[in-house]
């Protein structure tokens, strides 16, 4: 499994650069990031190393994703401030899907029956006899716009939103926060393993009805994910 993650990394280094050239065709100094779905530390590592960013927020609702993102951020020297609980519409409990491939763990349904989640399990695991269990944890939820002013946070430059089908919920979370993010940087998933119940056209369609524009589109190799970036017109 690991060997297969290491390949599709090497890919997705591709992806990367054009995130980040695109970032710093605007700017190469924010004063905020939100990172939603923080898993270990990828996106602040990267974006630290790339960036002068004041301040870091990163949300990761999953208590063993958790465990391992203190241990990446203990290591960068930064103003990183780091949250177990996740970023939905309300402050909730909700069921988190912890996957062994952590990088897939979501809050959303995962339909076992699809052929995208038993082809995804039998190229994981080729080089693995287990199987890609899924444990059920309890997990806390909050909202983007009550985080920001219980923590008085006028302007968001940067939110990335990396949730495995979560995405809309957090960002319809923002509320009327949602005119104060300068940028939203996501992922969406286009195939059928997780049951969300909404489709891009819904993200788009409330982007652009709150004055945000598609900036850049990119599909994520052997997946059918894309990553997207839409800006505030605004700014």
């Amino acid at each position: 499994m690991r060997l297969i993650i290491y390949i599709l990394s090497l890919f997705d280094n591709y992806n990367q650069k054009k995130i980040i050239n695109y970032f710093k065709s605007e700017k190469t100094n924010f004063n905020i990031f939100f990172d939603v779905g923080a898993h270990k530390g990828e996106t602040v590592k990267l974006f630290n190393n790339n960036f002068n960013i004041d301040q870091f927020y990163c949300f990761e609702p999953s208590p063993i994703n958790f465990n391992y993102l203190k241990k990446e951020i203990s290591k960068i020297k930064k103003n990183i401030k780091i949250f177990n609980f996740g970023l939905g519409e309300k402050k909730e409990e909700v069921n988190f899907y912890q996957l062994d491939e952590s990088s897939s763990s979501t809050l959303v349904d995962i339909n076992k029956d699809s052929n995208y989640y038993k082809k995804k399990n039998k190229i994981l695991n080729f080089l693995n006899l287990k199987k890609n269990e899924i444990t059920k944890i309890n997990v806390e939820m909050n909202c983007l716009s009550e985080f920001m002013k219980e923590h008085s946070i006028n302007n968001v430059d940067i939110l990335k939103i990396d949730t495995e089908g979560y995405e809309l919920s957090v960002i319809k979370g923002a509320n009327d926060k949602i005119n104060n993010i300068n940028y939203i940087y996501f992922e969406h998933h286009f195939d059928d393993m997780l049951k969300k119940n909404y489709n891009f056209s819904d993200i788009h369609e409330y982007l652009t009805k709150n004055g945000f524009k598609k900036e850049l589109k990119l599909k994520m190799y052997f997946r059918k994910t894309f990553e997207y970036i839409y800006k505030n017109s605004k700014i």
